[in-house]
């Protein structure tokens, strides 16, 4: 089915971009991940990617024209398919805006001057009216970006600048969650902080009033006043006009409030050296964490890459002498209420259309592991490499769908896509949930570079340093348990896949091996199949193929 790509908002202030060049043709092969185009916005040359995979069927705007956001830019879909519809339809709303604008020319031509004369001074009049037009010299308008192709709403997670704060050009302003990870958002603009558009922990629309950065002292309350509030434009949570003109005075005495207490608490300065006289390396949400709950970050031991300290190292952080939580009587009932981040809802609305739109059906081996474990330690004695259980398994799964395509599919309605390509999914555990990042053409990849590349994935994903590319495109996702004792199970197919492994723990138990009892090596694995895809004799045939290679590593080698 032919996507639809429209110009991309690449920078907050983007309105309308240039294509500088295209790097593909009418006719090429677009693998995801391909950079489309070179696009020119507001601030600088950029290279557009393409989420999609396919063939480039359409350009809607040549190189050097220039284009409103969301113009058509490009059709990808199935070689030789029927777009002309899509064609009509993207460009429908620009020609329309053209004869309206022909239309309109042609009717002043006819006014009298009186007539003309009166309209031009409603237009100016109007034009006045919007504040983005009478922005104070020097000021700007920052609003929430979109982070990531699906993002539609952000939260703010923290704020890393406070209103009066001095903010340079490239100073993180605020840590934002999208849809898919948190992400720090850079200051374009060097100036004071104005004011603060979402609070912390607010969500609101992209486009959203963020911020406004402008010389220090200025005055913006006309500004945020004027401020045109589309549906696009209005924060999720930011009370009404009447509400904000009912309450002055409350509000004005809340905030001298807040400034007091701000007053009256103490100064707190992290120390930027370990106790044995190193560099602390830190997030500065984790800074600025560790500084609100007067955590010496000195203390810390941090979980991230290279040893930085990140928010889930503050939050977990265990003084020496620390004390356990107040007991709670018997006969109270409470809760705690965790707010949805957006990746959480995100991973419920994914897992439920999965779970309710596909029917699932799954299919248990119990696998003979006493080979895997020999060969395994066999490579691993070469101090140099060192692979696990789950590189075996992530190895063997991509060889079987080599010979069973039909597992490496996707069902779209109109057809069943089998993909020529393998690209294998690792489910990874993170704090707020589950992410899934990519392995492409794992069946390409030798063991030691799956096991590298699940690490550095892996250890992406938990530092919230993953991109969107690197968690798209799976054909096939493979969930690991057994590191936690689960000795079997079954998963949510992580659509638009057509199947998912589920891999339980290696279990010491009494086997028959040659008619006798002996100790021997077992693991589970469970296939849950998409049944509109995968028949049962299919997900079987990809059982036995699995089977074989994980009970004989050494045919995984030919």
């Amino acid at each position: 089915m032919a996507e639809v790509i429209n110009m991309p908002r690449l920078s907050d202030t983007m309105e309308e971009g240039t294509v500088a060049s295209w790097l593909k043709k009418v006719g090429d092969t677009v693998a995801e991940g391909d950079i489309l185009a070179e696009i020119e916005t507001d601030k600088a040359t950029m290279e557009f990617e393409s989420f999609y995979e396919g063939t480039l069927l359409h350009i809607g705007i040549a190189e050097g024209e220039t284009a409103k956001v969301d113009t058509l830019l490009a059709i990808i879909g199935d070689k030789d398919e029927d777009i002309s519809e899509l064609v009509k339809g993207g460009s429908s709303a620009s020609e329309a805006k053209e004869d309206s604008s022909k239309a309109e020319a042609s009717s002043k031509q006819e006014e009298t001057p009186e007539t003309a004369s009166e309209e031009n001074n409603t237009e100016d009049s109007e034009s006045s009216d919007d504040g983005k037009s009478e922005l104070p010299e020097g000021v700007e308008i920052i609003t929430m970006p979109r982070l990531s192709d699906t993002m539609e709403e952000g939260t703010v997670a923290s704020w890393l600048k406070k209103e009066g704060d001095t903010v340079e050009e490239g100073d993180i302003l605020a840590e934002i969650e999208t849809d898919k990870a948190t992400m720090e958002f850079e200051s374009f603009y060097a100036g004071t902080l104005l004011k603060i558009g979402i609070a912390e922990g607010e969500t609101a629309k992209v486009d959203a009033l963020l911020a406004v950065i402008g010389p220090k002292g200025t005055d913006v309350s006309g500004i945020l006043e004027n401020y045109k509030k589309g549906p696009s434009k209005k924060s999720a949570s930011k009370p009404s006009e009447k509400e904000e003109a009912s309450q002055p005075s409350s509000e004005a005495k809340k905030t001298s409030e807040t400034t007091e207490k701000k007053t009256e608490k103490p100064v707190q300065t992290q120390p930027t050296t370990s106790q044995d006289g190193g560099r602390i390396f830190a997030s500065p949400l984790a800074k600025k964490m560790a500084e609100e709950k007067g955590i010496n970050l000195s203390r810390v031991r941090g979980s991230g890459e290279n040893g930085r300290i990140i928010k889930s190292d503050i939050e977990n952080y265990q003084p020496a002498t620390g004390g356990a939580e107040a007991y709670t009587p018997v006969g109270e009932e409470r809760f705690e209420e965790i707010k949805n981040s957006q990746m959480r809802k995100t991973i419920a609305k994914r897992l439920g259309e999965s779970k309710f739109t596909a029917p699932h059906y799954y299919l248990t081996i119990e696998l003979d592991m006493d080979h895997a474990i020999a060969a395994r330690a066999a490579i691993n004695s070469n101090p140099e490499v060192k692979i696990s259980f789950n590189d075996m398994v992530v190895k063997a799964c991509a060889m079987a769908l080599r010979k069973h395509p039909q597992v490496n599919s996707q069902w779209t309605g109109e057809a069943t896509r089998i993909a020529k390509h393998i690209h294998i999914g690792v489910a990874v555990a993170v704090d707020e949930g589950l992410l899934v990042p990519v392995l492409k053409f794992a069946d390409q990849m030798t063991f030691s570079q799956i096991g590298a590349n699940v690490k550095e994935l892996a250890g992406k994903a938990r530092n919230k340093k993953i991109t969107p590319q690197e968690m798209e495109g799976s054909t096939f996702t493979v969930s690991n348990l057994g590191m936690f004792g689960i000795k079997e199970f079954t998963s949510i197919i992580n659509a638009p896949n057509s199947a998912i492994l589920s891999v339980g723990a290696i279990v010491m138990k009494p086997v028959v091996k040659n008619g006798a009892i002996a100790i021997g090596n077992t693991m589970t694995v469970t296939l849950a199949c998409d049944h509109r895809t995968v028949d049962g004799a299919t997900g079987a045939q990809f059982l036995q193929t699995l089977r074989q290679y994980i009970e004989n590593p050494v045919t995984m080698f030919v």
